[in-house]
C-alpha cells in the first residue's frame, strides 16, 4: 500500500488519469447494461438480416460508405438521426434495425435516438464494420 501512495505522490497527474479512465469504463459498462439497445455479434446480425429482413443503418460518411458497406445498408449520419431526418428508414419501424459504425463504439447514441423515434428493435453491431470486414464478410461498393 505504501508503494501505491508513493507512486501517487510522485505522479499525481498520471494517477488522476488512471482513476478517470477507470470511472469512465465503469460508467460505460453500467450504461450499456441498462440500455435497451442490444449489442449483437456478427452471426446474430447475419441471422437477423436473412430471417427477419433487418435493416442496416451505416453511420459512416458517404465516401467511406461508398468504398464498402453491408449489402442493402442505408447510409445516415448521426446528426441526421439526432435531428429526426430518417428518410427511407422511417418506413421500417417494425423491422429489426442494426446500427453500424466503424468500430462499434459510436453507434450506441444513434441507436438510442432511433428507439426514442419509435423503432421497436434496435441493435448495434459489436466491433462495427471493422469486425465485419475483419472476418471477411461481404461488403458491396458504390451507391
Amino acid at each position: 500500500m505504501q508503494e501505491i501512495m508513493s507512486f501517487v505522490s510522485r505522479h499525481p497527474i498520471m494517477s488522476i488519469g488512471w482513476v478517470a479512465l477507470l470511472v469512465a469504463v465503469i460508467v460505460m459498462t453500467v450504461k450499456s447494461k441498462l440500455s435497451k439497445v442490444k449489442e449483437i455479434a456478427r452471426g446474430e446480425a447475419i441471422q437477423l438480416i436473412n430471417k427477419e429482413e433487418a435493416v442496416i443503418v451505416d453511420l459512416r460518411n458517404r465516401d467511406d460508405f461508398r468504398r464498402g458497406h453491408i449489402a442493402n445498408a442505408i447510409n445516415l449520419l448521426p446528426n441526421d438521426i439526432k435531428n429526426g431526418s430518417l428518410g427511407e428508414l422511417e418506413k421500417h419501424k417494425a423491422r429489426p434495425v442494426i446500427v453500424v459504425c466503424v468500430n462499434g463504439i459510436s453507434s450506441r447514441e444513434s441507436a438510442d435516438h432511433l428507439l426514442k423515434a419509435g423503432f421497436e428493435r434496435v441493435s448495434v453491431l459489436k466491433d462495427g464494420l471493422s469486425g465485419w470486414s475483419g472476418e471477411n464478410l461481404p461488403l458491396v461498393q458504390g451507391k
